[in-house]
């Protein structure tokens, strides 16, 4: 049995998916088991910090998400390991690298879990993915309802990738030895800017899309409703820092998986009816 922390998220819905559909049997968490929407053969179940002892119940595998637990990560791996669990693969961030700000927001949460799950005793894997693809969806709203994006920082440079890369080797790293004590930089194949990216949703919906460069002074949450208040600032700055420079590109996905990890052309084409509603 595999325990699947935020299994409603983009990167863990995909990973449920993988492994239903290879006949793992999956323990899918979420606060909301009735809206889930799940793949049929997942057992869903509520994630209950007060009493998580029995969500793994015949586990042997954990991936984790590092918000899935909070606060409570110490306990919830503590009850893990004495259920029986084996090893942790979690869903960690680019960020933490040599040389980062050790003091940014995003660090400190994903670092201090990882010093949790290196502390639990368990065997663990760690991903440090860069950007998301799924970030795109930030102008959702704005390309539903007209062809002007506004955004800040048009010529700020990322490697997207997309989440089912992210799930493919969270699966491999569950399901193969040799993944232990790993940590996997994960990374799209190529290069692109917000500007950029905005046009290829474009391309893949059939629609001539613009992207109108907004002084990140101007920006608000409007343009940014996914963003916890007050990391709006800290955001704004690290996409600032991109400019100008070029981003990590790694292969890891396909040494991993022996599958390319797909350009941001390929998940827009994914996710073109999500911007076509």
């Amino acid at each position: 049995m595999i325990v699947v922390t935020g299994a409603t998220g983009n990167v863990g819905r995909a990973l449920v998916g993988r492994l239903i559909a290879r006949e793992h049997p999956v323990r899918a968490l979420t606060r909301d088991p009735a809206r889930a929407a799940l793949p049929e053969g997942a057992e869903v179940a509520r994630l209950d910090l007060d009493d998580p002892a029995p969500l793994f119940a015949g586990a042997s595998r954990l991936f984790l998400y590092a918000q899935g637990a909070g606060d409570r990560t110490g306990a919830f791996l503590a009850a893990a390991r004495e259920a029986g669990v084996r090893h942790v693969v979690m869903l960690s961030s680019g960020i933490i690298q040599d040389g980062a700000d050790e003091t940014h927001p995003i660090h400190v949460m994903h670092a201090t879990v990882e010093r949790q799950v290196r502390d639990s005793g368990l065997e663990w894997t760690f991903l440090r993915p860069n950007a998301f693809a799924t970030n795109a969806f930030q102008w959702l709203p704005q390309i539903r309802s007209g062809d002007t994006v506004r955004g800040v920082f048009a010529d700020a440079p990322a490697a997207p990738i997309h989440e089912d890369d992210i799930a493919a080797v969270a699966e491999r790293a569950l399901l193969d030895d040799g993944h232990e004590g790993a940590v996997h930089r994960l990374t799209g194949p190529e290069a692109v800017t917000h500007a950029g990216q905005v046009a290829v949703i474009g391309r893949a919906i059939g629609r001539d899309l613009r992207f109108v460069e907004v002084p990140p002074h101007e920006a608000g949450p409007d343009l940014f409703p996914h963003v916890p208040e007050g990391m709006l600032g800290v955001l704004l700055k690290t996409m600032g820092d991109m400019v100008g420079t070029e981003p990590e590109i790694t292969r890891t996905v396909e040494k991993v998986t022996g599958a390319p990890a797909r350009t941001f052309t390929e998940w827009a084409e994914d996710h073109a009816a999500d911007f076509r509603r």
